[in-house]
């Protein structure tokens, strides 16, 4: 699962958010907007006002959503059971 984290400095709800994700055993990659401002500016066009902001493969939100990232665990949790099933039937 790809999970992208566009982030600022200095900004307590992506630390928040980075925070949680790694708890929750989350992989992401980081992109800082002040070294981006390109990128900046196609979320801000695409409607996003608040950092961070977060996209998954099937999912995005805009800043520091427990909540969404306990889901997004869950989900991650059910994709790996998932895949080491289907592991193991081909075994």
């Amino acid at each position: 699962m790809t999970v992208t984290v566009f982030t600022k400095p200095r900004c307590p709800q992506c630390e928040a958010t980075k925070r949680q994700l790694t708890k929750q055993g989350i992989a992401f990659d980081i992109v800082d907007l002040v070294e981006n401002p390109s990128t900046l500016e196609q979320l801000q066009e695409a409607g996003f006002r608040q950092a961070p902001v977060v996209i998954t493969p099937d999912s995005s939100w805009t800043g520091y959503r427990p909540d969404l990232i306990k889901q997004l665990a869950q989900q991650n949790a059910a994709a790996e059971v998932t895949a080491e099933q289907a592991q193991q039937v081909l075994a």
